[in-house]
């Protein structure tokens, strides 16, 4: 199970931390992940603290120095950028299976209940209920224009989301593949646009920079990512992280799938007797146009 990200961790920590430790946090945050593998000199520069602040500020995250801080650091990189294939070779499933201890169906659905059991609930126990609102606010906001765009495999949660929201409200699009299109849409952004990303590791560029043509333009942006967070969180007004926890190498995607359903249901308490309608309404175009 994946714990949260370094960053997580000093962001939970700020509240402990003393006036110099805090300064040096935010260069860190400021700068996340590369400012981490600065000198402890140059952090102090940025900070204006003295190296020896530095030092303690990483002893107050549980380190013994600041080498260990930056393996620490490293270790969570690997992390972010393990793809399929080198989960695969890292573990048993790129070693040659032993027929006589192949585990069977019985043992794969024990251990697929235990694991995605634990994803689920650790996704939303931590996930902070003020994020939860404040997605269903900008969600419901019936003022705003909602656009959803995913990744190689999130591109699915995108479309799952976008159709449930198209059912309960108007003004909801999925950002076209095509690059005319895309750009179309991107190129007339507004306050009054909310930006629904999905990014998880091996985070692709495009995600960032949407969220920051967002943030730019004066629009909001939610972001679902995994535990070790897309670097568009940056840019992001909410973050929807969700473990990725699986019995494969490929990261699972159910926990976030946990997060949508939740979200849909907060967006139909939100809207109300108007969501009703409008399901009334999509419901009795499709049978006219003979869609259903």
């Amino acid at each position: 199970m994946a714990a949260g990200s370094l960053a997580d961790d000093i962001r939970t920590k700020l509240g402990d931390l003393s006036p110099a430790e805090r300064r040096v946090a935010r260069v860190l945050l400021a700068g996340y992940p590369a400012s981490g593998f600065e000198t402890v000199a140059t952090i102090a520069e940025k900070a204006a603290v003295s190296a020896p602040t530095v030092l303690r500020f990483a002893g107050r995250l549980g380190y013994r120095g600041f080498p260990d801080f930056q393996a620490a650091l490293r270790a969570e990189l690997d992390e972010r950028n393990a793809s399929p294939l080198s989960l695969y070779e890292a573990t048993d499933y790129g070693r040659q299976p032993d027929p006589e201890s192949t585990p069977g169906a019985d043992s794969l659905l024990v251990r697929g209940s235990a694991v995605f059991t634990a994803a689920v609930g650790q996704t939303l126990a931590e996930i902070p209920p003020h994020d939860l609102d404040q997605a269903v606010r900008i969600l419901s906001d019936r003022k705003r224009r909602v656009t959803l765009a995913g990744g190689r495999f999130t591109h699915l949660l995108a479309q799952y989301l976008a159709m449930h929201l198209m059912q309960l409200r108007d003004d909801v699009r999925v950002l076209p593949d095509r690059a005319v299109e895309r750009t179309a849409q991107l190129t007339h952004l507004a306050r009054r646009d909310a930006i629904v990303l999905f990014d998880y590791r091996r985070y692709e560029e495009d995600k960032a920079a949407i969220a920051q043509m967002t943030r730019e333009a004066g629009g909001k942006v939610i972001v679902f990512t995994d535990a070790w967070l897309s670097p568009a969180t940056s840019q992001a007004d909410v973050v929807l992280p969700s473990q990725v926890g699986t019995v494969s190498p490929y990261d699972s995607l159910v926990p976030t799938l946990a997060v949508v359903e939740t979200v849909i249901a907060g967006v139909m308490r939100a809207l109300g007797e108007d969501a009703h309608r409008h399901m009334q309404q999509s419901e009795d175009t499709a049978r006219r146009a003979g869609l259903v």
